[in-house]
């Protein structure tokens, strides 16, 4: 090949790469908007929204990712709803948190299923530390996703949790408890050539999910598939996956991923580009067909349902300033948190008007999907905001922040 021909090639990849990623290079790259130190669409943030910390060693810093553990009742009624969370530094080991809106002390009655006991669980008020047993003497923890399959009945409950150990990503399995909500046992560590850089999780069972496998971190190709742990939890098995399929190929950067509560959809979030790609999903076959992508006007970072299937969106405004917060050259980096809903109104250039920063200044409307700010801010409130999830029987707000400290903001709405 020529210099000529090799100097074309090179201005139409460049070219496609600029028109591919426009939104993000215009958006998050070479544009900063003007935040607010803090704004939450359900009132006033400075008086709504509560910094949770950890008040004995300011422990509860960095945290990724959080996911809810719902507790049904043996009529399968939801009962309790907590939030977990993940903390990055594995120096000596990161650790996993629990935060219980308010405490409370229940009869647990197990279905005949599991078991025939009773017995009065008291619920760990606030936020508390969750204890790890069993963990192998000398591995890695250092936790970035995690997912927390539902306990029916006062059963435990299986735990994924993504470790990015220092000698290479593995999936962890960990078993929970009502009974002792603050006590984690470490089941196996799960690795597989199939874990490329494993990023975050999806419980299809409680013995299956998705994972998605960003591309930056390895410059391998961006994958996402369908596990099947082996039903064997022996650490020693030598066949820890029992099955694995590529379901969705080429999701560039493919971060964030979240079920429906139908189960009949999924969504992925394409942090490179901005954009939430959905899919359908076939409930037997853990399938999935394309349906289509939105854009959002930041960096997707974690995505997750609520109960009415709004998908709620985290990420990052800034991708320059986050950066520069690693390196610490900047105190915080700005947050946004936005509800992605399915479209009630008529298609309007104008959307999202109640923000400080509107999304419709940076991306164009969405023909089958609403947009909406829920939470914005410089960093001053919340640093890098990576996680939001929504209780839609309470209407709480929970904001991990990746770099934040403290890692966990709650925001409640107003009572009318």
């Amino acid at each position: 090949m020529t210099l000529r021909h090799r100097l074309s090639a090179l201005v139409i990849l460049t070219s496609f790469f600029v028109y591919r990623s426009q939104y993000t290079l215009r958006n998050s790259i070479f544009y900063t908007a003007e935040f607010p130190d803090a704004y939450y669409a359900g009132g006033d943030a400075a008086a709504q929204c509560q910094k949770m910390a950890d008040e004995v060693d300011d422990a509860l810093k960095f945290c990724e990712d959080e996911t809810f553990w719902d507790l049904f009742d043996a009529a399968e009624k939801l009962e309790e709803r907590k939030v977990m969370g993940p903390l990055l530094n594995p120096e000596p080991l990161g650790s996993l948190w629990l935060y219980s809106p308010t405490p409370k002390v229940v009869q647990e009655v197990s279905t005949s299923f599991f078991s025939s006991k009773k017995a009065a669980v008291t619920l760990p008020a606030q936020l508390q530390r969750v204890n790890l047993v069993d963990y192998p003497e000398g591995h890695d923890f250092h936790p970035l996703g995690v997912k927390v399959y539902p306990s029916f009945g006062g059963n435990s409950s299986n735990v994924y949790v993504v470790n990015h150990a220092r000698q290479r990503t593995f999936i962890e399995q960990f078993e929970l408890s009502p009974a002792t909500p603050t006590v984690i046992t470490h089941v196996r560590t799960l690795s597989s050539p199939y874990f490329v850089s494993p990023n975050a999780l999806a419980l299809t069972s409680p013995d299956s999910f998705y994972v998605t496998n960003d591309h930056l971190l390895t410059r391998r190709l961006p994958l996402l598939g369908h596990i099947y742990p082996s039903s064997n939890p022996n650490p020693t098995s030598t066949t820890p996956i029992e099955s694995h399929k590529i379901v969705a190929p080429f999701v560039p950067f493919s971060n964030g991923i979240s079920i429906s509560s139908t189960g009949e959809r999924v969504a992925i979030a394409s942090t490179s580009l901005s954009a939430i790609r959905f899919y359908a999903r076939n409930t037997s076959t853990n399938a999935l067909t394309f349906e289509e992508s939105v854009l959002v006007p930041f960096c997707p970072d974690n995505i997750d349902y609520d109960d009415g299937d709004s998908l709620i969106v985290t990420g990052h405004p800034n991708f320059l300033t986050l950066v520069k917060l690693v390196r610490d050259r900047v105190p915080y980096a700005p947050s946004w948190v936005m509800s992605l809903s399915p479209r009630t109104n008529k298609v309007s250039t104008m959307f999202d008007m109640e923000a400080p920063v509107s999304a419709s200044g940076k991306i164009p409307s969405s023909n089958s999907t609403e947009l909406s700010t829920l939470f914005q801010s410089t960093g001053a409130l919340l640093s890098s905001s990576s996680t939001g999830l929504r209780d839609t029987r309470s209407g709480n707000l929970y904001v991990t922040g990746l770099y934040g400290e403290p890692g966990l903001l709650v925001c409640t709405p107003l009572v009318s």
